[in-house]
């Protein structure tokens, strides 16, 4: 009984957040845009990024104002310099990992 459930729970939340993510796909494919909503659209990736940059960089304890993850904050640092002169997603990745990498491998 309860394994068919949530069996069936799963199935449909799948079934969900796969429309969810198809359709607008679909609809937009078949509808043309008018200029100023894909000018809007534009900056939807770098706020997504930006907000989860900033957020790997804080954190929470209840009660208190967020503190700083300084290994991320000191990892990121490379990582946005190398944005800033290559502008190369994959360059970025990888210096931020091997920075990660380097930190941890130095026990900070």
């Amino acid at each position: 009984m309860a394994t068919s459930y949530v069996v069936s729970t799963i199935v449909v939340c799948g079934v969900a957040m796969w429309l969810l993510k198809v359709v607008p796909f679909l609809l937009v494919k078949a509808v043309a845009l008018p200029q100023w909503l894909l000018q809007f659209l534009s900056f939807v990736p770098v706020a997504i990024l930006t907000a989860i940059f900033v957020e790997s960089l804080l954190v929470s304890r209840p009660g208190q104002w967020p503190g700083v993850n300084w290994e991320n904050a000191v990892a990121s640092l490379p990582a946005v310099v190398t944005a800033i002169l290559t502008k190369s997603l994959l360059a970025v990745v990888v210096v931020g990992v091997v920075a990660m990498a380097l930190l941890r491998l130095f026990g900070f």
